[in-house]
């Protein structure tokens, strides 16, 4: 008789909590991508290098998102996304183990609010429209222009921000967002603000964005739980000298066109590193300490995307980086992808990406190829070849 109650009362509560969760309408949803791929990189720090990788076409994540309906159209909504490696187990950016996406928000008519670490908004409607930040190996950043220096590959995520995003309105969208540096005594410090707008209407898009970071190097940099707080958290040989900047200043714009099978696609940024010699960054060379004024980066694409049919894809781009201010130089890169769709989940890829540099680097030093996501070489050029599967679940 007692087994009996306890049995007649859980079916009770389970019953009155199925009702409970059908009535408020919630969801929660497991998401993710397995992605592994053998990669050849012509010259990793000076040598040859033959690799089993982690997250090249898409990065290799898994995340939990969810909604509940909290009637008049208005929602609760959240996302918690991991970056993990599918050859080792580890955890990626750096330690963080929701490093990729933690938010909570609201979400209706009136648009969505959201507070957490999240996508900058100034990347929102452009990054998905350059080669880099869409089919040409954007989990590993193969394809981001050099160093992903405008941040359109999101190596980059933001802490502490509260992001509001405007419902499509006549093919219209826009975004804002602002980052607290949570800096006892001043609210300039480390803070980020970014906004960011597109446009879609049948095959044309069109988006824009801006970034305004303060001491990059800790604010958007190193926000991740084994960063440093008095070191250089930027890698990239391309703008690694540029740390001691007082802040990083992007824009970008893009636009996409699809005629039938076709989309062509081109972009622009604009990246500034000013105020540099107003942070204290311990390591910098005497040479980078040396930097006063601005570094300016300029960068120009043009990409192709072609549906050869329902299961393959082919794509092309080219992209060209200039660097001016106090230091010159040049950065060619061609990104090649051809992508096979097993099913709706999963696909079969193949990637090459070359990149020629010329003048001087950040660190006041020949310019070395410097592709994204790889040891930069120890010549001008750099050629990385990578073929895998990807598996969506």
């Amino acid at each position: 008789m007692r087994n009996r109650a306890v049995a007649v009362t859980m079916g009770m509560m389970m019953t009155g909590t199925l009702a409970s969760v059908a009535h408020a309408q919630s969801s929660v949803t497991l998401y993710g991508v397995a992605d592994v791929g053998m990669v050849f990189n012509s010259n990793s720090g000076g040598k040859p290098q033959y690799a089993l990788a982690s997250g090249n076409a898409s990065s290799s994540v898994w995340g939990i998102k969810g909604a509940e309906d909290l009637g008049g159209g208005l929602s609760a909504i959240f996302t918690l996304e991991n970056g993990y490696s599918a050859t080792s187990g580890t955890i990626s950016q750096n330690g963080t183990f929701f490093g990729r996406q933690a938010f909570v928000g609201l979400s209706g008519n009136a648009g969505t609010l959201t507070l957490g670490r999240q996508y900058s908004s100034a990347y929102w409607y452009t990054g998905y429209l350059t080669a880099g930040g869409s089919w040409a190996a954007s989990g590993a950043g193969y394809g981001a222009h050099p160093g992903d220096v405008d941040n359109q590959d999101t190596f980059a995520r933001v802490n502490n921000a509260v992001k509001y995003t405007t419902p499509p309105f006549h093919g219209f969208a826009l975004s804002g967002m602002y980052a607290f540096g949570n800096q006892a005594g001043s609210m300039a410090t480390n803070r980020i603000v970014a906004v960011g707008a597109g446009f879609v209407r049948g095959p044309l898009k069109l988006g824009v964005g801006y970034q305004d970071a303060d001491r990059p190097n800790y604010s958007f940099f190193g926000n991740k739980a084994n960063d440093s707080a008095t070191a250089n958290n930027i890698y990239s040989p391309v703008y690694a000298g540029f740390a001691s900047a007082g802040t990083q200043k992007i824009f970008s714009a893009a636009a996409a066109y699809t005629i039938d099978r076709t989309t062509l696609g081109l972009a622009y940024s604009n990246t500034r590193f000013t105020d540099l010699g107003t942070v204290a960054v311990t390591g910098l060379t005497a040479a980078e300490k040396a930097f006063r004024g601005t570094a300016t980066f300029n960068i120009g694409e043009a990409n192709l995307k072609f549906q050869l049919s329902p299961a393959l894809m082919l794509g092309a781009a080219y992209s060209y980086t200039q660097s001016s201010g106090v230091t010159h130089a040049h950065y060619h890169q061609v990104d090649l992808a051809l992508d096979y769709a097993l099913s709706k989940r999963t696909d079969l890829y193949a990637m090459a990406f070359y990149q020629h540099a010329s003048g001087t680097d950040s660190r006041g030093l020949p310019a070395v190829a410097a592709l994204g996501g790889v040891s930069a070489s120890r010549s001008d050029n750099q050629t990385l070849v990578t073929a895998g599967i990807r598996h969506r679940f």
